[in-house]
């Protein structure tokens, strides 16, 4: 066990005659870790970019509903009436009348 201990602390595992089995581990597990950094990383690139996309959606839904509501607006009978009054036209003092079209047969 002391052996091994001070193999290990001097680097002579990686320098002895069968030591090509311990550099293919070492090998195996440094590009395991590097898979898993990479991954980590595309990870948190994804959730930001989710952050940020649901953000940028919550400031078009609150647009949405400002320019709705604007539409809405414009839409009331009195707001029309009070920008035709500006132009100069009033509303028909003389109520419509109904067309009625007969058919040819």
């Amino acid at each position: 066990m002391k052996k091994s201990i001070y193999s290990i602390l001097k680097g002579t595992f990686l320098v002895s005659d069968d030591s090509f089995k311990n550099w293919r581990v070492i090998l195996f597990i440094s590009t395991l870790a590097i898979v898993m950094i990479a991954s980590s990383h595309s990870a948190d690139k994804k959730v930001y970019e989710i952050a940020r996309l649901k953000n940028e959606v919550n400031d078009m839904r609150s647009q949405f509903i400002d320019g709705r509501s604007k539409l809405m607006r414009l839409k009331m009978e009195s707001e029309v009436m009070s920008a035709m009054v500006e132009k100069g036209i009033a509303p028909s003092v003389i109520p419509p009348k109904k067309i009625k079209v007969k058919s040819q047969q």
